[in-house]
């Protein structure tokens, strides 16, 4: 998905290739699930095709979910619906993520019940970093607001958690959000340190 901006061409070739490298997982038995998400709000928009395709007018989710700090799922795609807003692209995402996160948080849960050993901290959570501040609002308040009531029924199912605090959602500076390259082009230093956050190298 990402591009090389900046200077890439100060780079020598020999270092852009990739075949021979892999993903290097450190486990942090402390840590429970931790996730980025971010989304880009009508990214493609080209209005030379906007009237033959609409779709140039949908915005792209990005999360990544670690557990025990390690990278196991990550997607990058495009929403099924139109966002009205940066904030409701970035709540979509949002809400995307945190039902993936539902589901092996379930499994995890289950396999603990029935003895399977999980090397994991007693309560299982999640954490997730988020870096638009009105889709933190949305989801930390229960609060149905006029411009966001078409979003209620379809995008809430995750407040419960919120508030029993297994999810726990909070604020990330953009600069540090690692799911940040799965929904745009980055400056090449930013590429190069969530690469290193995410792959280990």
């Amino acid at each position: 998905m990402s591009t090389f901006h900046g200077e890439p061409q100060a780079v020598p070739w020999h270092r852009l290739e990739t075949r021979d490298r892999g993903l290097i997982i450190k486990p942090d038995k402390k840590h429970s699930f931790t996730a980025y998400v971010d989304a880009d709000f009508c990214g493609n928009w080209d209005r030379r095709i906007a009237a033959e395709d609409p779709d140039t007018a949908k915005s792209r989710t990005g999360f990544l979910v670690k557990y025990a700090n390690a990278p196991i799922f990550w997607q990058s795609k495009m929403q099924t619906q139109f966002a009205l807003s940066s904030a409701e692209s970035e709540y979509i995402a949002l809400s995307t993520a945190a039902r993936f996160i539902k589901s092996i948080m379930y499994l995890l849960e289950e396999l603990q019940e029935r003895g399977i050993e999980v090397t994991t901290v007693p309560t299982v959570y999640c954490q997730i970093f988020e870096d638009n501040s009105a889709a933190l609002e949305m989801a930390r308040v229960p609060k149905v607001r006029p411009r966001t009531r078409h979003i209620n029924s379809v995008l809430h199912h995750f407040r419960n958690e919120v508030a029993n605090r297994r999810i726990i959602i909070d604020k990330v500076d953009t600069e540090d959000n690692q799911a940040d390259i799965l929904t745009k082009s980055t400056r090449y230093d930013l590429f190069v340190k969530h690469r290193k956050s995410i792959l280990g190298w």
